[in-house]
């Protein structure tokens, strides 16, 4: 049925997302990168909850969501590659790459634009690092960011497929590049070429302005380095810098109810 997603669609993203999140959580147990000043399970329920809020917020006012609209800009031949005669191969890439610089330009804009920011610094207020962080984001920017994403969709007219693993990696590549894991330096290194990685995206989250405006990509790190937009590492040192924003280092800021209001109450630090 056109605009309908498959009914596996869900089963793959909630399979791909439980294998990752166990496989990470395992690795920061066994291999943290920093000491974790603030334990599971006093972060865990408010960043788990407001995952599950998001989650079924998108399903219930995008129920075919991003892949759903992908199969109609695809039987209606509307967008750029429903235009071009380009091998399915070379579509399923070019939307991919396509879609992971429209996130980070997104993701620019939630840092300059005040009424963006209210609502993403819900997820910079975390005071420790781990995976669920990568999870962790204000409900009405997780319906905004979905609006984007399908008017991408339709614009490129990304084929299905391509939609459906851009959303598996944007979801892996968020808890991955969020994870308290130790890599060691050299992978590191050869990673960065290809990939966001912990110890980069670590920087974006330091309590510096000037470094949080900074390692904006979430899956793909060439658009910082095109964009000038790369720092190499904090100031202070993985090991040395203040994770979160000065306004709301409160311990009780990480309960779930205050997550849900944070974007009505003000931040002194902007």
């Amino acid at each position: 049925m056109t605009g309908q997603a498959p009914d596996f669609e869900a089963a793959i993203r909630l399979g791909a997302f439980a294998g990752v999140f166990v496989l990470l959580a395992l690795w920061e147990l066994l291999a943290p990168r920093r000491l974790a000043l603030i334990g599971r399970a006093r972060r865990w329920p408010g960043n788990l909850g407001v995952a599950i809020i998001d989650a079924v917020a998108v399903r219930l006012l995008f129920p075919a969501a991003a892949i759903g609209m992908a199969l109609t800009a695809e039987a209606r031949g509307w967008g750029l590659l429903n235009n071009l005669a380009l091998p399915g191969w070379v579509n399923i890439a070019l939307a991919v790459i396509a879609l992971d610089l429209i996130i980070y330009a997104q993701h620019v804009l939630s840092h300059k634009v005040p009424l963006l920011w209210r609502l993403h610094r819900m997820h910079h207020s975390d005071l420790v690092l781990d995976a669920t962080t990568g999870i962790r984001f204000h409900p009405v920017e997780i319906l905004g960011s979905m609006l984007i994403k399908l008017a991408a969709v339709v614009a490129l007219g990304a084929p299905a497929l391509a939609v459906l693993i851009f959303e598996i990696m944007l979801n892996a590549a968020s808890m991955f590049n969020h994870a308290n894991i130790r890599l060691g330096t050299r992978l590191d290194r050869a990673l960065r070429l290809v990939l966001v990685t912990p110890d980069m995206h670590l920087v974006h989250h330091s309590s510096i302005p000037r470094e949080t405006d900074s390692n904006y990509g979430f899956c793909l790190p060439w658009w910082d380095r095109l964009f000038r937009t790369y720092r190499h590492r904090p100031e202070a040192g993985i090991e040395g810098m203040t994770i979160g924003l000065d306004s709301f280092r409160d311990p009780g800021e990480l309960r779930l109810d205050r997550m849900l209001i944070q974007p009505l109450r003000p931040d002194s630090t902007r």
